[in-house]
Formats: C-alpha cells, structure tokens, sequence
C-alpha cells in the first residue's frame, strides 16, 4: 500500500543579505516535505521492512521530486541537494532511514537533477515540532565547501508519534560571500596529488 499522506509542505528561504552585506547572487534554500504515516507503526519490532520500503519510497521519491523540479523551474537549477527523515517518538530511526536510505526513494531525485553526488542526509526521531535539518552538498561536487548547506525547519504538529516526516532539499547557489575555499586546496597543501573539479 503505498504512503498515507497526512500533509505537504513546500519551505523556501531566500537570503538577500547576509553578514551585512548584499548578497551578489542571493541564495535559495528549498525543502519538499511529506508528513507520512509510520507504516510500521504500532507493530512491534519488525524484521523485514522490505515490502512497505517497496510500497512507500518511490512514491514519496517522486512526490517530493516533482515538488522541487516545480519550485525551483528545472532540474537543471538545482545546485546542491540532500534529504531527511524526522520518525515521531513511537517509530524507530530505522523506519524513517528505510524510507529515505534506499534507491528507489533518490534515484528519482538524482536523475531529474543529473547529480552525480551522493545524497547528503540526516535521520533522527523527535516529537511533533522537531527540528528538522537537511545537509546540502553540490549535486556534482563532493568537495564545493561553498555549497555545505542546512535547511533547518519545523512542523507545528508533526511528526506525531506514528508518523514520518520525510524530505529533499535543493539549493540555488551557495553561500553568499563564501571565502573559505575548496577542499581541494587543503588536500595539495597537504601533499596530496588530486585533481581539483571545481576548477573545470
């Protein structure tokens, strides 16, 4: 049975000024966000979570998806990118990264972008309001330290105990007035021989 939705959210965050200066190219900040029914919720302990990852993750993958191709005008907008899941207080950190730790959940999202990146990500378990973070690294770019980014946001009422709050997180642009280089940099003054594609 695929995900019981109980809500959706669309977050975005624009930063016009940042350290008190005028950022030359603002930033945007964009989280897709589900508020799901735990479906192992009320169960005991689980063994298999296979057929409810089956059911639930590509849908929500390809929900979100669409989410943050329609916000932020294509794919191709998209720089940096990540995902989360928040578990309500009766489920499991397992169930919330069983729906979130699984191709069939970012496959959808890496290909709709062109990332070549991995998905940065948290997964955590909290009570409705919780904080929720979601880690942004360039979609093609491991070692962009401009584009290290959090979406940080909250839900009034979720997750209640039995429910996930799963989400994706885009960027356009970096940090405004970033100036602390690219790992790349770290790595040769520290005499290793590595080819630096942010420069390209």
């Amino acid at each position: 049975m695929p995900a019981t939705i109980r809500k959706t959210l669309l977050h975005v965050e624009n930063t016009l000024i940042e350290g008190g200066k005028t950022a030359e190219r603002p930033l945007t900040l964009i989280a897709a966000v589900a508020v799901v029914t735990n479906p192992w919720a009320a169960r005991g302990f689980v063994e298999d979570l296979r057929p409810e990852i089956h059911d639930c993750a590509p849908g929500l993958g390809h929900m979100l998806t669409e989410m943050i191709l329609e916000a932020t005008g294509g794919g191709d907008r998209v720089e940096a990118y990540g995902k989360a899941a928040v578990v309500g207080v009766n489920g499991e950190v397992e169930h919330g990264s069983a729906l979130i730790h699984t191709l069939r959940f970012g496959n959808s999202y890496r290909e709709a972008v062109g990332a070549k990146s991995y998905l940065a990500f948290t997964n955590t378990r909290g009570p409705a309001n919780a904080a929720m973070q979601i880690p942004l690294m360039d979609k093609n770019d491991g070692g962009r330290r401009s584009h290290y980014l959090t979406i940080h946001l909250q839900v009034a009422d979720a997750p209640a105990p039995d429910e996930i709050m799963i989400a994706l997180g885009a960027s356009i642009g970096g940090r405004p007035h970033h100036r602390i280089g690219d790992r790349y940099q770290d790595l040769k003054d520290l005499g290793h021989d590595v080819g630096n594609p942010a420069a390209v």
